[in-house]
């Protein structure tokens, strides 16, 4: 797809000068753009061409501009004016090209689904709001290059997070993601329908390839971000001295993601919930430094890896996280925070926001993801209208 062009011209400057001056400087302007595209002689005094040589050289001056406006483009899918082309170039950029911008933001959807529920929806706009000068990708295992699903789509929150310029939406393809890594050959060997925990192993393994392969900052879908991340490479602490992996960062090729997944296939054991995730973040932390508890709110570092605080993104512990669909007296300001991981494994999806219930999760979506919270009240409203043939 090709741009416009547009070249500034002399002549505005040009009606302020003599007549006498006014054709020479035109002429020379223009000898000089020529030269620099065609490297064709300009002669001020060259004799009259023929009818098809000055056809052929607009031709030629019009391809110089196709080259030089394709190379505009290109440039421009190359830093964050790509997001002024968006949504409309959106369905035409590859997950590789995306990627390939550097600095994204990572989601991944391990399941079938492919309406994402509110939380999700949340999770991302919210991420899309506070980066938004960073891709955000939801990968999503349900799609695949056949299931056309656009922002016409009946699925509402789809429809809602396509709208937004940074948000891109791709087809999670495993055995693509885990070329090049330590992680293919278990893929090729293990037996999904024999694995217990195989949504979460599945999900556990590709952050780490994607962060690896592109760098980045990796969410999980519970997870609703209030202010960036100033670290680069950083892992959260859970609590002291254990390493959550539902949020870290790396840049791209780092030996820590790496060696990470290495000791995914030389300890492998699907039965054990986390061994693959949360576990192997905190026994690979301990073989660089010795983790020590955590003193109010300050942060550690160990060879140039950040390990946050938990108040960056779990000031309410996991036992307490029911306390997110509860009203409060007087609502925290999270001053400490990053993002707030929800916790909606615990939750097993038996709570949710309510509009009007005033908890402090419907105060965070209002705040952070106004769209999702204001698609919900709608969701809502349709639910409470009576059914017509009921009314007849």
């Amino acid at each position: 797809m090709l741009q416009k062009v547009w070249v500034s011209s002399p002549g505005s400057r040009a009606l302020q000068e003599p007549n006498s001056h006014r054709q020479g400087k035109k002429r020379c302007w223009k000898c000089r753009f020529v030269r620099t595209i065609i490297q064709h002689p300009c002669r001020r005094h060259a004799p009259k061409r023929s009818r098809k040589e000055r056809m052929l050289r607009k031709i030629q001056i019009c391809l110089c501009f196709c080259f030089v406006s394709g190379i505009l483009y290109e440039i421009s899918l190359l830093s964050s004016c790509v997001f002024s082309y968006l949504p409309m170039a959106q369905q035409y950029l590859t997950p590789e090209q995306v990627l390939n911008l550097g600095k994204s933001i990572i989601f991944l959807e391990t399941t079938e689904r492919l309406e994402p529920p509110p939380l999700v929806s949340c999770s991302v706009e919210s991420a899309a709001r506070i980066y938004q000068d960073r891709p955000i990708i939801l990968f999503m295992r349900g799609l695949n290059n056949e299931t056309a699903l656009d922002m016409n789509t009946s699925y509402a929150a789809f429809s809602l997070l396509s709208s937004m310029k940074n948000v891109f939406l791709f087809p999670l393809q495993m055995e693509t993601v885990f070329q090049e890594t330590p992680l293919l050959q278990w893929y090729n060997q293990v037996v999904p329908e024999q694995e217990k925990n195989w949504v979460h192993v599945s999900s556990d393994a590709s952050r780490l390839a994607l962060i690896w392969k592109y760098g980045g900052i990796y969410m999980d879908t519970d997870v609703i971000s209030i202010r960036p991340i100033p670290q680069q490479s950083f892992l959260a602490a859970q609590k002291s001295r254990f390493s959550s992996n539902g949020i870290f960062g790396f840049p791209a090729r780092h030996k820590f993601i790496w060696d990470c997944m290495e000791n995914f296939v030389l300890k492998y054991n699907g039965n054990i919930w986390g061994n693959q995730g949360p576990f192997l973040m905190t026994r690979m932390l301990k073989t660089l430094c010795n983790l020590t508890d955590f003193q109010g709110t300050e942060d550690h570092s160990c060879q140039n890896i950040s390990f946050l605080n938990p108040q960056r993104f779990y000031p309410i512990p996991y036992p307490a996280w029911s306390r997110y669909y509860q009203v409060w007296d007087k609502s925290p300001n999270f001053n400490h925070s990053y993002a707030l991981h929800l916790w909606n494994f615990m939750n097993r999806n038996r709570k949710v926001v309510v509009a009007g219930s005033n908890t402090l999760a419907e105060n965070l979506y209002k705040t952070y993801c106004p769209s999702t919270y204001e698609d919900l009240i709608q969701n809502a409203k349709h639910r409470d209208l009576p059914d017509p043939e009921e009314v007849e």
